[in-house]
């Protein structure tokens, strides 16, 4: 299992940052995103699903994205989400964003990601965590780029 936890603080005020975590905005952060479609429920309350399709080169991988945890608040955002990917990585990713003043946000990514089988648990072993740290920096830097772009 693979687990992560980075904080940045964005120059942007906290209502801006969070519409990009939204339906509508989602393939600004997430490029490889193909299609975000909502199944089940609505996208502002726990136990939504959406059927997403993300390219990886030549690959399309098709899943469900459960929402677990979902919070609005004036000062804090946080929304939790859950898929499998290519029945062998189990993903849990959390997105938190706290208002430090009407222009600055703390942007708090955590995830981890867990292998489901024999296949999913052998390929995390082989990967790097240098790779993995290296995609959630480049998430990072995404959501910034793109708060700062609002």
């Amino acid at each position: 299992m693979i687990k992560w936890k980075e904080e940045t603080i964005i120059e942007v005020n906290i209502e801006k940052v969070w519409s990009l975590f939204f339906d509508k905005n989602i393939k600004k952060i997430m490029p490889k995103v193909e299609e975000h479609t909502l199944i089940e429920k609505t996208e502002v309350e726990v136990g939504a699903k959406h059927e997403q399709k993300y390219r990886e080169g030549r690959r399309v991988e098709t899943y469900i994205v459960e929402t677990l945890a979902f919070e609005d608040q004036p000062d804090k955002k946080h929304k939790q989400i859950s898929f499998v990917l290519g029945k062998a990585f189990k993903i849990s990713l959390s997105f938190s964003l706290l208002k430090i003043n009407d222009n600055q946000t703390k942007f708090i990514y955590e995830g981890q990601n867990e292998g489901v089988n024999f296949v999913g648990r052998a390929m995390l072993k082989l990967g790097s965590e240098k790779s993995n740290n290296i995609v959630v920096q480049e998430f990072m830097q995404k959501v910034q780029q793109e708060a700062l772009n609002i």
